[in-house]
């Protein structure tokens, strides 16, 4: 599961309406209601009788109850969704159309919730089942996640079924094309298992944007997993330069090139084998414009980020699951060069699934699509020691 640590604060719309919502008043006050629910069941029992006007509301409703889903906390898009289904289910099980004109313009617009348009989607298919192929069609750039997953999968089964018929020049054109809008890591990893197998094989490292070119310090000492809170000098400071006291002596700066496939920085292989013991890594990134981002970042390990000097997260844990995009972290590229520093713990467990002290970390958008840096390789910088060969992974 995707955890994104640093929320952006949700933008509660003034009215509950969109353009071609209709009957807004009568939604209002409920709506209102569903809003102001909060964590731990606040106002849950004024939020079931709010629902429970909204359940049994008319069809025309359907519209301005997607529209109220813009800006909405979790709690309210569970009970949105919920009179939604209300609604829609007995409308059609009494045998009475849904406004599906404006469902599908509600679809069009990009701008509204995704989850809602994702219920708007379901509702249309549901009653016009034909018209699936056509809506998937234009969905492959969407900014639905869910949605473009399913329009990606549309061409991903395509491609199988030319893939059954031997037709490879059917087959591998359309991977290509459902690799190009894939975000979802299992289809990605699933299109390029299908185009190695065509003999053309992907780089996913390049394809995800994973950042391969680092500097890497340490070990600093991380006894009782005091070194999570310690202060270590590349935390004041990053200088290159410097020689710093380790836990085993003098340490430096030392070049790290990974090659690993889903760009996993290793920790053990510059530094050692070790236990209790703290590492940083850090990078230049950089931009030709100022621009919102995420850093992704995947790892077992308790760690720290720093985004141009400024703690943008940190979190104490060790030897959780890992994956992909596992931690995503809003952040403001500014124009030039930006610099990221991690900060990676390892702890006293010596299990032989306690071993790995390594951490992947990439540079997209909201959607996770990766946004390269525009910078030259870190092995061309004048600012690298001198004499350090890369450790490449």
């Amino acid at each position: 599961m995707l955890k994104k640590l640093i929320l952006p604060t949700l933008i509660v719309a003034s009215g509950v309406g969109v353009a071609l919502a209709g009957p807004t008043k009568e939604i209002a006050g409920p709506v209102q209601t569903l809003r102001a629910i909060g964590p731990e069941g606040l106002g849950n029992a004024a939020a079931a009788a709010a629902w429970k006007e909204l359940a049994a509301g008319p069809a025309t409703t359907l519209v301005p109850l997607l529209g109220a889903m813009d800006g909405a906390n979790d709690y309210t898009l569970n009970w949105l969704r919920a009179a939604v289904d209300a609604i829609a289910g007995r409308e059609l099980a009494a045998g009475h159309p849904l406004p599906l004109l404006q469902l599908k313009q509600f679809l069009q617009q990009t701008e509204h919730n995704p989850r809602a348009r994702r219920l708007a989607f379901e509702l249309v298919v549901g009653a016009e089942p034909a018209t699936t192929d056509l809506l998937l069609a234009g969905m492959l750039n969407d900014p639905s996640l869910e949605l473009r997953r399913d329009a990606v999968q549309k061409l991903i089964d395509q491609a199988d079924q030319a893939l059954a018929r031997t037709n490879l020049i059917v087959a591998a054109p359309l991977l290509q094309s459902a690799l190009r809008s894939a975000r979802d890591v299992a289809q990605i990893e699933d299109i390029a298992g299908k185009l190695q197998g065509l003999g053309q094989p992907v780089d996913l490292q390049k394809h995800f944007g994973f950042l391969s070119e680092w500097k890497v310090i340490g070990p600093f000492d991380n006894t009782e997993n005091k070194g999570f809170e310690t202060a270590y000098p590349p935390e004041l400071k990053i200088d290159l330069a410097a020689e710093y006291d380790g836990k085993q002596g003098k340490i430096r700066w030392q070049d790290y090139i990974t090659q690993h496939k889903y760009g996993m920085v290793d920790m053990n292989r510059p530094c050692g084998k070790l236990k209790e013991v703290t590492a940083y890594a850090t990078t230049d990134f950089y931009s030709e414009r100022a621009r919102p981002v995420e850093l992704r970042l995947g790892g077992k390990n308790s760690w720290k980020v720093w985004f141009n000097g400024q703690l943008l997260f940190a979190h104490d844990e060790y030897h959780a699951n890992q994956e992909i995009d596992q931690y995503l972290m809003p952040a403001q590229l500014r124009p030039g060069r930006n610099t990221i520093l991690v900060k990676v713990c390892q702890n006293e467990l010596v299990k032989d699934w306690t071993e790995e002290w390594e951490f992947q970390l990439r540079v997209t958008d909201a959607l996770g699509t990766p946004i390269a840096s525009t910078s030259p390789p870190r092995s061309a910088d004048p600012g690298n020691p001198a004499g350090k060969q890369a450790t490449k992974n």
